[in-house]
């Protein structure tokens, strides 16, 4: 059911948002130069690789690390009001579609963060989908704290139901979390 959900959500989303997406992604263009949209490998369910869409809200060619370790001058300033309005998070609508992700479950992690991956393994939070906005990210806990995370996002896996789902999806869209990665 959740499934169902989340991609009728998805197709929903996309179809609503797509003209804001062009929109974004031309002022993005306009601001920097290289691509709108920034792909980058995350780790999902089970611990696959699969290939996580978003906006982009830094410089091209800014290193390819966690958001927390990359330096804040490498956010442009079109970037950092994506960034607190959640805009940035669109494309990953696309990622919900292909059924690498979910509208709500713990935030996708990049390969490199092995200490947070390992974690997650023990706590149960590698057997759901990742999502485009989570429990630990209303709560505004970010990779930073690897062990709390993970703990966090192992309570959601455990505990996970349609009613969590929608009162965090309400949370976000009403401000909660840091909307960082």
């Amino acid at each position: 059911m959740k499934r169902t959900l989340d991609l009728l959500a998805a197709l929903c989303g996309l179809l609503i948002a797509s003209p804001v997406l062009l929109l974004v992604a031309l002022a993005i263009r306009l601001e920097t130069p290289g691509p709108a949209v920034f792909s980058q490998p995350r780790v999902g369910r089970g611990g696959r690789l699969f290939t996580c869409y978003k906006l982009r809200s830094m410089y091209s060619g800014t290193a390819q690390k966690a958001t927390h370790e990359v330096a804040v001058s490498s956010v442009t300033p079109f970037g950092q009001f994506l960034r607190r309005s959640k805009l940035d998070e669109i494309p990953q609508l696309l990622n919900v579609v292909l059924g690498d992700m979910s509208l709500v479950g713990p935030r996708p992690c990049l390969p490199s963060q092995t200490e947070l991956i390992e974690a997650r393994r023990r706590t149960g939070a590698l057997d759901v989908r990742p999502g485009i906005t989570g429990l630990a990210q209303i709560q505004d806990v970010d990779m930073s704290e690897p062990d709390r995370l993970s703990k966090i996002d192992g309570e959601y896996a455990r505990t996970q139901s349609l009613v969590l789902d929608l009162k965090i999806v309400v949370a976000t869209l009403t401000g909660s979390g840091m909307g960082v990665d």
